[in-house]
């Protein structure tokens, strides 16, 4: 497997400092940690990155228009939320969705699921 460059969205500190520490242990990097819309969907047009990891509710915020960025340019990513698949911005029905809490093994699934071939 190779070491694919993360996109990380999520607005609690604890859970996103969480997640970092879980997608190193899995051997990826997270190259951006980003809690809230603009400064996502700015990271999501512009940055380099292998796949993105999108909290749904931002601040009260549905995380739709980062996925929107995301999607136009082909990247693969996946939705984490405590609320399971309620919430799913309009148009992305069947992206997954990981629950959050998640544990390393579900994360190392759904990335492997997500990533083309489960590689960068």
């Amino acid at each position: 497997m190779t070491q694919a460059s993360i996109l990380l969205v999520e607005d609690e500190a604890l859970i996103r400092m969480m997640l970092v520490e879980m997608v190193e242990e899995l051997g990826h990097r997270v190259i951006a940690e980003v809690g809230n819309i603009d400064d996502a969907r700015s990271v999501a047009e512009i940055g380099e990155y292998d796949l993105a990891i999108l909290d749904i509710n931002l601040h009260g915020m549905n995380v739709g228009p980062v996925a929107q960025a995301i999607r136009r340019r082909g990247l693969p990513f996946f939705f984490l939320s405590g609320y399971g698949s309620s919430g799913v911005p309009h148009g992305f029905e069947g992206t997954p969705v990981l629950v959050k809490p998640c544990t390393l093994d579900k994360l190392r699934h759904t990335i492997d699921t997500v990533l083309p071939n489960g590689e960068t």
